[in-house]
């Protein structure tokens, strides 16, 4: 029986951060969704004016048998730049900020520990500004949104955007991928 755990995480434009995840070992699934807002629901026209609150983020299911938490961060971290503030790149709002919305305490902990450690090793030179928030106002983005770099191979902005993230998680985190 899997010891099946949910991660949610916001780190700039969720069809990076779902491709990614997808593709490690231990993950069930990685689903594209919006959390943190005050909008039951909103659709991604709503989330994209930035006046729901929401954040675009992904929620990882995996199994903790097979990947830890802390595991799941490592990657996380690796895969945007927690220091810009509600911003990755050129995608500019509070949609985009970096967070953890944590499902209990331990993750709670856990992220404050490994925003410690970036800290105090100096990785950037700017402040951490993830933020470490209890999830809610979940909801899981359009069926359109889901899997979008493998069903959209075509789209410029996955081509100069998605591409060259997912190849670098790649590289660096061979040893986590489904084979």
């Amino acid at each position: 029986m899997a010891n099946l755990q949910q991660a949610t995480l916001a780190g700039g434009c969720f069809w990076c951060i779902e491709s990614a995840f997808n593709s490690v070992n231990g993950v069930v699934s990685a689903f594209s969704g919006y959390a943190g807002g005050h909008t039951d629901a909103p659709s991604y026209e709503q989330v994209c004016k930035g006046d729901t609150g929401h954040a675009e983020v992904v929620r990882v299911t995996f199994d903790a048998d097979v990947i830890a938490f802390r595991d799941i961060l490592e990657i996380f971290f690796a895969l945007h730049n927690p220091t810009q503030l509600n911003r990755q790149g050129n995608d500019i709002g509070s949609q985009y900020r970096s967070a953890v919305f944590y499902h209990d305490e331990a993750q709670k902990a856990a992220a404050e520990a490994i925003i410690a450690e970036i800290t105090d090793a100096e990785i950037w030179p700017d402040p951490v500004v993830t933020e470490v928030v209890p999830v809610n106002n979940y909801s899981q983005a359009e069926d359109y949104h889901q899997d979008y770099f493998r069903n959209n191979p075509q789209n410029q902005y996955c081509n100069m955007v998605v591409a060259p993230k997912l190849a670098k998680f790649k590289k660096n985190f061979a040893q986590r991928l489904k084979s």
